[in-house]
């Protein structure tokens, strides 16, 4: 019927109420996003450096047990990995001939 389609402002604005509102809260909400982006990027950069520190640690083990010459040079993480690959397939390479 018409007169249920017709509102008045009061029932319009409770109704409302529980939609969420559009433009008005954008200004407040700026500076809340910057500090959750700003926590968020603190958090991931806490996590990137934990990874660097685990992945230079792991490095270094591996170049513990690989045999340099002379002993105090210090090899990159690339010369490690192709040592490392290649010291094993000579190893292996040992083990199939004896």
């Amino acid at each position: 019927s018409p007169a249920r389609t017709a509102l008045s402002p009061r029932e319009a604005a409770s109704r409302r109420k529980g939609k969420a509102r559009r433009g008005r809260g954008k200004a407040r909400n700026e500076g809340l996003l910057s500090k959750q982006k700003r926590s968020r990027r603190m958090k991931a950069n806490d996590r990137e450096r934990n990874r660097m520190h685990h992945l230079n640690s792991a490095l270094d083990a591996l170049r513990s047990v690989l045999p340099t010459f002379p002993d105090d040079a210090k090899l990159t993480k690339i010369e490690t990995l192709r040592f490392a690959h290649n010291y094993i397939w000579a190893l292996t390479q040992s083990l199939r001939l004896a």
